[in-house]
């Protein structure tokens, strides 16, 4: 248990979940810009997740020996990741079972303290319908690709969360 306490308490377990999320944000923007696939309000809502869970892994980067900063670190981490699984499961719910009452909005809802789509509208405006199913892989959508990561994620947070709390491993 020593072991990974020193590792949930490491920069390096930080970095790792940094990176995984920037490297999902930048598949995104891959699918988006290269692959030409239009983003539902879903998937952009999926990215505010990720970028959640990338600012855990930067807040964890940066404060690895702070328990507070650890502690908001895992907040961040397990609030986003759990709003992401749920956003992706509600995607998932519209695709495969398709009703006019059940539809998401044009624009994304946003704060209006914070209106990602009007500060940076090529990233978080959407432009896609949540129903069409616009990408496969193995047979698996990207949104239930989604829903894997996010529940890694979550995995990976119920593993980590007592070790990473717990005093600075010496």
């Amino acid at each position: 248990m020593n072991a990974l306490t020193r590792f949930a308490q490491s920069r390096t377990a930080w970095l790792i979940l940094f990176l995984s999320a920037l490297g999902l944000e930048a598949c995104a923007l891959f699918f988006q810009y290269v692959m030409l696939l239009d983003p539902c309000v879903m998937c952009i809502y999926q990215r505010v997740a990720l970028m959640g869970i990338l600012a855990a892994g930067l807040i964890g980067v940066i404060g690895h020996s702070n328990r507070f900063a650890r502690f908001i670190a895992v907040l961040a981490w397990g609030a986003s990741a759990g709003w992401g699984l749920k956003v992706a499961v509600d995607l998932i719910d519209m695709q495969t079972n398709p009703s006019p009452f059940s539809t998401c909005s044009f624009l994304p809802e946003f704060p209006s303290w914070m209106p990602l789509h009007e500060w940076l509208p090529s990233v978080f405006m959407p432009t896609g319908m949540c129903s069409d199913i616009p990408w496969e892989m193995f047979g698996v959508t990207m949104g239930q690709w989604m829903i894997l990561a996010f529940s890694v994620y979550l995995l990976a947070l119920l593993v980590f969360i007592i070790p990473a709390l717990a005093k600075t491993a010496k």
